[in-house]
């Protein structure tokens, strides 16, 4: 632990753990703004750089733009988390700034078009996800370093409040920038980028203990490479191959998630074994630290898809329907979407901060069973809903998240001693973040295959009944469904897209009219995509109970105890230090775990 450094003391007289608070919430703000704003901008983007993102022979550029930051924050943040305990967690944190910041300079100043373009892009996105990660794997920690373990809940519901808040920030300010040049929507990230590394490099001090030790690279390799495959594998799987509508029939699909399963399998035989393992498999025999893990996994699983499933089902079906132009409805979604957002903020500090008083498991759980509620109410729902209803709905949604996000967060955080902060925190990151991809090739799988099987006939009538010729009907109703998902979910008039203008000029001006109108294309695919919305959400009521048994699974008693943890850590740097003299293998971890066991397993 570190005192205040004499700048520290000049330039702040807040508590230090405010400054926590407002240095992590801006990191927090700072990553929503450019998840969101790069989704509203994708189609300015990939206009500026001349492609088509809709373009068979392009959609893998569009997956990996979308899903290349999740996949590598998922990968990497373990091991941040666990070289922020050896080396200090602000120091890892003040560098995830900085390498944000960079990348987001590096994105705007893309320099090429077409493929070479989108590869650029990519590649720096998945700079941009290591800053990220940076910042990811160590804001829980410095959170749980700074506040009483009776304040860490309502601390993290504000903390998670700027997550909410800077999605729908980045909504507006994605497609007011984009209008102007989508250069600017990576430029967004700077001032936030350049504000947050000074803040963070006054103020912020270390108040965890390090525990110096060697890299466990084959841990490493092992994971990064094992999780790495299996997720790229599950994003093929979802793109079409072939004459097929999804990729799950794929060799490399196969291959990727059996070698990935193998390496994973290779990752856990390794941290039974090495001196000084990336992550100490110890900390899961800690009941609460465990399930709450558990329990953010199957949330993520379940809240990932939904997103996508509600963005879709507005850009492409009720928005449209009610006249709203498709290139106008990645913003008015976001808008509409609104409530969402205002129940995660209302439940999320509340919550919070009665579960610092009443604990975290009636919160947890109570949020997960509320989510599973949300989703019996949206199969109540008509494709063509009412709106009161369906906010009604994403409200409760919202307050569901809240109820479970911040005080499931704080447990885990609570049931683990010091030194392992930086690895729990990194352990939950990964844990949300391999549940978001996971649940994105879940929903689309789910869908897509509702949507393959009904959409052609309807699709195909439809378009004959106005003219088109029998062969390029036949053709247009047995495309790829995820060709006009995303169509819809990126703003373009997905039949006008398609059928392209070629096909349009042979047909009499009102056919033509009536099949790029903004009612036509929506009428088809309503039908057919409400009946995937009852299988996702069928999926997703058990998954949510199955979060919801696993949260109330914590335990009781789920503080590690503070005097307890700080004999446990001398016991351990006792260990390690005869061990470094001895050079024979540490057996710590065994104490670890008979440690922790006797103080997180009471009821």
């Amino acid at each position: 632990m570190t005192a205040a450094t004499p700048r520290q003391r000049g330039l702040t007289h807040l508590p230090y753990k405010w400054v926590a608070l407002s240095n992590t919430t801006l990191g927090g703000l700072m990553g929503a703004i450019n998840s969101t704003s790069l989704i509203i901008a994708l189609p300015a983007i990939f206009r500026g750089i001349h492609l088509n993102p809709l373009d068979p022979a392009n959609f893998s550029y569009l997956l990996w733009v979308l899903m290349g930051y999740m996949l590598v924050t998922a990968v990497v943040v373990v091991t941040f988390g666990r070289i922020g305990d050896m080396f200090g967690r602000v120091r890892i944190y003040n560098l995830g700034f900085v390498v944000f910041t960079i990348a987001s300079v590096g994105l705007s100043a893309t320099w090429s078009t077409g493929s070479a373009g989108a590869i650029e892009i990519i590649v720096m996105r998945m700079v941009q996800a290591v800053g990220g990660a940076l910042l990811m794997a160590n804001s829980a920690a410095i959170l749980t370093d700074a506040f009483p373990a009776n304040e860490r809940g309502m601390a993290l519901g504000i903390n998670q409040i700027a997550f909410q808040a800077g999605s729908f920030l980045g909504l507006i300010l994605g497609g007011v920038l984009a209008t102007v040049d989508w250069r600017w929507v990576f430029l967004l990230n700077v001032p936030f980028g350049i504000l947050g590394t000074i803040w963070a490099y006054v103020a912020l001090r270390e108040l965890g203990e390090r525990h110096p030790a060697h890299i466990d690279w084959a841990g490493n390799v092992t994971f990064a490479a094992g999780l790495g495959l299996l997720l790229v594998g599950i994003t093929y799987g979802i793109a079409p191959y072939g004459n097929a509508t999804m990729g799950w029939g794929n060799p490399f699909v196969a291959e990727a998630i059996g070698a990935g399963i193998v390496l994973l399998v290779a990752f856990v035989l390794i941290e039974r074994r090495v001196k000084a393992p990336m992550l100490n498999l110890e900390l899961f025999r800690i009941r609460a630290f465990a399930a709450g893990n558990a329990a953010a996994l199957l949330s993520a699983i379940g809240l990932g898809g939904l997103q996508f499933l509600l963005i879709m089902w507005l850009q492409g079906i009720w928005l449209p329907l009610h006249g709203y132009n498709f290139e106008d409805t990645p913003l008015w979604a976001g808008i509409y979407m609104l409530p969402l957002t205002v129940g995660f903020v209302v439940a999320g500090p509340i919550s919070g901060w009665l579960s610092d008083r009443h604990g975290a498991r009636p919160f947890a759980t109570g949020g997960m069973l509320l989510a599973a509620l949300t989703f019996v109410l949206l199969l109540l729902l008509p494709a063509d809903f009412v709106y009161p209803a369906f906010a009604v709905v994403i409200f409760l949604n919202g307050v569901a998240f809240g109820m479970f996000a911040s005080p499931n967060t704080a447990a885990i955080m609570n049931s683990v001693p010091p030194g392992y902060r930086g690895a729990a925190s990194g352990v939950r990151a990964t844990f949300q973040n391999t549940g978001m991809p996971l649940s994105i090739g879940v929903f689309f799988t789910l869908m897509i295959a509702g949507l393959s099987s009904n959409v052609p006939t309807a699709m195909y009538r439809g378009l004959t009944s106005d003219g088109v010729a029998t062969g390029v009907a036949a053709t247009l109703s047995h495309l790829p469904a995820v060709g006009y998902l995303f169509a819809a979910f990126l703003g373009y008039n997905p039949l006008a897209t398609l059928v392209g203008p070629k096909v349009l000029a042979t047909l009499p001006a009102a056919d033509a009219a009536r099949l790029v109108s903004t009612s036509f294309f929506p009428s088809l695919i309503a039908a057919p995509f409400h009946d995937g919305v009852a299988v996702v959400s069928i999926f997703s009521i058990v998954i949510f109970l199955i979060a919801a048994a696993a949260s109330w699974l914590r335990g009781g008693r789920y503080v590690h105890d503070e005097q307890e943890a700080e004999a446990l850590e001398a016991g351990l740097l006792a260990a390690d230090a005869i061990e470094a003299r001895e050079h024979r293998p540490s057996h710590g971890g065994t104490a670890l775990g008979a440690a922790l066991r006797s103080s997180g397993d009471d009821d």
